[in-house]
């Protein structure tokens, strides 16, 4: 993309030969005598200055410059004070959301085992593309950092193929995400409102577009932040909020015990093409949970890099603790979601569940403030995700200008990209019916091209583990984008769409 920028080639590292050698031209035979050497006049001094810098070159290290100044006027560059800590709370929110609640659902197709074996599989899978990516951000010392997912994407696939092949899953994973979130966010307004308010309300409601409004509006207000290490405060909240009502749904949903009628069979089928079809959509909702790889280098590129403490050890450290907390959110949920719900968990997922089979004997007070938690963690993951957006678009000011973007056209820039997700929002509701679809294009972020990446940059030797490794999985995951995008295709061919435009419907 024209906004990608490039970070600095290393400067040459420091000279390890005897100073006699870098400031006096002597013959071999003379060089071949360091006590010869020593005893001139100025080699000493000379020796002693170039000792004391190698020395502080070792000591502190090298900060990769950048290449071009632009790139500290753009959101994602702009700072580079982030530590292990903002990269935990960044990896969290953009790890971890809505999206985990759905996964009990895959388990309806799938059964028991195969569910927790493929669920177990891909949070495996991407955690290793995780690792990945995290050392493609600066895979030589003191190098090129590739700051942007689409930057890495082109030095590894080449400039055509790496636009033609990442350019619109990672616009998806951005773009598609915040009008996910808008419908999520504005529809659990609503709910929230009709809680607080009750049966004997007089208040007139708003409608659901005017309630996806209400969302955008705050959104866009809390965009205004600078950039990328400016809202880590706000992904920790947003983190908090996801961790604390995917505890408290499973929780609730597990207190209450199982619904009556509940059962745990996979879905009876009336063909083999509708049983392959429920296969399908079991693997797409387990890869749909797994996002924000789209992410990654971006948030690495919010961190200093040197010598001695390269970006990645911090980054690293905040990705697993991350993870793990991930874990323990998406495997209660799945498997206490399953248990308490079984077959007629909704397709939504077990907070749909959640308000259809327990809002009369759970208290409004708790049912609110899981609604509550949904709109704060929607509100805060927005902002992460809508920042590669942000700085391409800025990028094309600060480049045509060569100066850095005004205030007020950053904040046009924010509001006008909040108006266009209202849009799809609002023109587009039968876009959850392509999820599957979708999903299956964007895949290959997250499972395969951070393989295939690693082959062309790193190159490790042919035939080693790691070269084996990443073609077996690079490939498994292409495979397995195919097959989803086939698998939604002939589903919709077989089922139809249903296409209302400016209907929207809402999400619980």
């Amino acid at each position: 993309m024209s906004g990608e920028v490039r970070s600095a080639p290393p400067t040459p590292p420091p000279v390890s030969s005897p100073p006699s050698q870098i400031w006096s031209p002597a013959p071999a035979a003379s060089r071949a005598s360091p006590l010869r050497a020593m005893v001139t006049p100025i080699a000493s001094p000379v020796r002693k200055a170039v000792a004391s810098v190698r020395g502080y070159l070792e000591e502190v290290g090298h900060i990769t410059r950048l290449a071009d100044p632009r790139d500290a006027w753009l959101p994602i560059t702009e700072s580079r004070s982030g530590n292990a800590y903002y990269a935990a709370f960044h990896s969290l929110s953009s790890g971890i959301g809505f999206q985990a609640l759905v996964l009990p659902a895959a388990f309806v197709f799938l059964g028991w085992t195969w569910a927790i074996v493929c669920l177990t599989m891909a949070f495996v899978w991407q955690l290793y593309t995780l690792w990945l990516l995290v050392k493609l951000h600066e895979p030589v010392a003191s190098g090129t950092r590739y700051s942007r997912y689409m930057h890495l994407a082109t030095t590894g696939f080449g400039e055509k193929w790496g636009k033609i092949l990442a350019l619109l899953p990672v616009m998806y994973l951005s773009a598609g995400n915040c009008t996910a979130l808008i419908i999520v966010g504005g529809s659990s307004m609503k709910l929230l409102f009709n809680i607080a308010c009750g049966q004997v309300c007089l208040a007139r409601p708003l409608t659901t577009v005017e309630w996806y409004l209400v969302f955008v509006c705050v959104a866009v207000l809390l965009s205004q932040l600078p950039n990328l290490n400016s809202i880590a405060g706000v992904s920790l909240v947003g983190a908090a909020a996801a961790v604390a009502y995917c505890t408290m749904i499973w929780v609730v949903s597990v207190a209450k015990g199982r619904v009556p009628g509940v059962s745990y069979n996979p879905v009876k089928v009336t063909s083999e093409v509708d049983g392959a079809i429920g296969i399908l959509n079991g693997l797409g909702i387990i890869a749909f949970a797994f996002r924000g790889h789209n992410l990654v280098l971006e948030i690495q590129a919010t961190m200093p890099s040197t010598l001695k403490h390269p970006s990645h050890v911090p980054m690293w450290k905040g990705v697993k603790a991350a993870y793990i907390i991930i874990a323990f959110c998406l495997y209660p949920v799945a498997i206490g979601g399953f248990w308490a719900y079984g077959d007629q968990i909704p397709p939504n997922g077990i907070l749909s569940a959640l308000y259809k089979f327990h809002s009369r004997d759970v208290s409004r007070l708790v049912l609110g403030l899981a609604a509550l938690l949904v709109i704060v963690n929607c509100l805060t993951t927005c902002q992460i995700y809508a920042m590669p957006v942000f700085d391409s678009m800025e990028a094309g000011y600060v480049h045509k200008k060569n100066r850095p973007c005004p205030w007020w056209l950053r904040a046009g820039f924010r509001a006008f990209f909040g108006a266009v997700n209202l849009l799809i929002a609002v023109a587009l509701p039968f876009l959850s019916e392509l999820a599957g679809l979708l999903g299956g294009i964007s895949l290959p972020v997250t499972l395969a091209y951070p393989c295939f990446m690693w082959v062309a940059i790193m190159k490790p030797a042919r035939g080693s583990a790691m070269w084996c490794t990443n073609w077996a999985l690079g490939c498994l995951g292409m495979g397995l984008s195919f097959v989803l995008i086939v698998g939604n295709l002939w589903g919709l061919v077989e089922k139809g769409l249903h296409v209302q435009f400016f209907k929207p419907a809402d999400f619980q």
